[in-house]
């Protein structure tokens, strides 16, 4: 039995369009992910990309996101999400080359954090990330615009998710704000609301929403959604007086494609199933989970749960599909029956991962990420107020 028939998980056309350059019509409106996966790798690719490390030494230093292949994660020097990687990143400084297996959002924040005689390289340039893509710095300085329009702006303080561009956390920085992730946005916006009356949240409404309304009660009526694509957000001025939270329209395309209907299918299907979701989820999904959290707090929840038990998982399937097979006394599945890879993580393959290393290991610099200075010294104080958070 394949491990994809052991997740339960059907490849269809539609799947397909979601690693291709359509987006899925069963997500949100307006989720695109574009390029074409790159084909399968030749395994002699294998062997070329031990010797490339090999002959790099601790000049490079490897970083692999949870949603790689397995393929990539084999090569790399440590695993993790993406605001871990970038501190694992800081914390070795011997490493000259930072080889980020990510996305590019990732990889900025590492070049923010490490220093400036490291150098940050993302195998492939057009790995990015729609979630990120959703909020560019020209709409979300309009929005602040509407705000003070509104006077609502020196009541407002943003908190991006680690989620974003450069440009989002510095903005963040100019302003005021913090940066969080899904792990700790909770003691972000507990913080922000001891700053100001209301939060700008960027760029994913979901965790947004979620957080404010599972974690801290705030009534759902009192998180408003600003639409960058409508004049004023689509909000009128007495809206935005009257929220607390003004959420950024932005979504995750593998998590705004878990519905209430897989919750209950899979309920149907497997009794006493527990479902375990990301909080980038649809605030319906997340209410309807017996467990909501970040990526590392999935693994860890899945570690300790007891052998027999039975799993569905509301992640990207890469890890998904890892965790199931480091776990064969449990039972684990897909949240959703068909495929749901994120499209550009998976651009990141082993033939980019080789010829990045043997590009590097020939003194040739290839496909680095660098944040200009003005933008990485506003981005820094964003990210330096979220480890400041008690």
């Amino acid at each position: 039995m394949t491990t994809t028939e052991t997740l339960d998980v059907t490849p269809t056309p539609l799947a397909l369009l979601l690693l291709g350059r359509e987006s899925d019509p069963r997500s949100e409106r307006g989720v695109d992910c574009p390029g074409d996966l790159p084909a399968p790798s030749d395994p002699d690719l294998v062997e070329r990309a031990r010797a490339a490390k090999a002959r790099l030494g601790s000049k490079v230093f490897i970083l692999g996101h949870h949603y790689q292949r397995d393929e990539v994660i084999e090569f790399a020097d440590v695993t993790g999400d993406s605001f871990k990687l970038a501190r694992d990143a800081a914390d070795r400084p011997e490493a000259e080359y930072i080889v980020f297996c990510g996305v590019h959002f990732m990889a900025e924040s590492a070049d923010i954090l490490t220093s400036e005689r490291q150098q940050v390289i993302l195998p492939d340039l057009a790995a990015g990330c729609s979630m990120a893509d959703m909020a560019s710095a020209e709409q979300v300085a309009e929005c602040w615009d509407v705000l003070t329009d509104a006077g609502v702006a020196d009541v407002t303080v943003p908190v991006s998710y680690m989620n974003s561009s450069a440009d989002i956390k510095a903005f963040t920085g100019r302003h005021g704000g913090t940066i969080c992730t899904s792990s700790n946005a909770e003691r972000a916006l507990e913080w922000a609301f001891g700053k100001g009356e209301k939060v700008l949240f960027l760029p994913d409404q979901h965790l947004g929403r979620n957080t404010a309304v599972r974690d801290l009660g705030i009534p759902l009526e009192e998180c408003v959604v600003y639409n960058p694509h409508k004049p004023n957000g689509g909000l009128t001025a007495e809206q935005l007086r009257d929220a607390k939270m003004i959420l950024w329209r932005g979504h995750c395309s593998v998590h705004g494609r878990f519905s209430l209907d897989s919750v209950e299918d899979v309920r149907a299907r497997i009794p006493g199933v527990n479902v375990l979701v990301h909080p980038e989820c649809k605030h319906e999904v997340v209410s309807a989970a017996d467990y909501v959290g970040s990526t590392e707090y999935i693994i860890k929840k899945l570690d300790e749960a007891p052998a027999g038990s039975a799993w569905a998982i509301g992640t990207e399937l890469n890890l998904v599909r890892r965790l199931a097979k480091a776990h064969p006394d449990k039972q684990i599945v897909f949240l959703d029956k068909t495929v749901c890879f994120c499209s550009t993580m998976n651009r990141i393959d082993l033939p980019h991962l080789v010829w990045t290393l043997e590009s590097l290991a020939d003194g040739k610099l290839v496909n680095r990420i660098q944040v200009d200075a003005e933008t990485e010294h506003f981005a820094k104080l964003a990210l330096e107020q979220m480890l400041a958070l008690p």
